[in-house]
């Protein structure tokens, strides 16, 4: 694991940072996936304002530092329905992004283990599409269970891992 890797809890002022690294995860995860003109309104400047007010607000998202700069966030939370499909955990990784120069470092079982400590009953969702993430989760002890979501506002079809 990178040894000089801080976790801390997202302040307001972190807002271009954190978006900076939610868009970046973005483009470099889902630009073969999403159609090009997903990227004419999905922009680093709406995604900062969003988080500035999200981070407002008190959202707990918990940042990787490294070397002073934030090169992954993460979220978790109380399990919510999404779609048609109820909650089977309590807990739920709403978002786990970490810039793909970090990808191999251990930023992300850093934070995944921050937000929702190893054993803990959980689910999240993945895009199917998305051989990395859905890896790194499998060693995790997530598991697909069967629910599945098209999400028609991205082109993607999500899939529920629960342990």
């Amino acid at each position: 694991m990178t040894s000089d890797v801080l976790l801390r809890a997202a302040v307001p002022d972190d807002a271009a940072a954190v978006a900076a690294v939610h868009h970046g995860s973005w483009v470099e995860t889902y630009s073969g996936l999403l159609p090009a003109s997903h990227w004419e309104t999905d922009t680093l400047d709406g995604r900062t304002e969003r988080w500035r007010r999200a981070l407002a607000d008190g959202v707990p998202l918990t940042v990787a530092e490294v070397g002073g700069r934030i090169v992954g966030i993460a979220l978790a939370g109380d399990a919510v329905p999404v779609g048609e499909h109820p909650p089977v955990r309590e807990r739920h990784l709403f978002q786990l992004y970490v810039l793909a120069s970090h990808h191999g470092t251990g930023v992300g079982q850093a934070l995944l283990d921050a937000v929702v400590p190893p054993g803990t009953p959980a689910q999240l969702w993945v895009a199917e599409d998305n051989p990395r993430a859905r890896r790194f989760y499998d060693r995790n002890g997530f598991r697909a269970d069967g629910a599945r979501v098209d999400d028609p506002d991205h082109g993607i079809v999500a899939v529920r891992l629960a342990r």
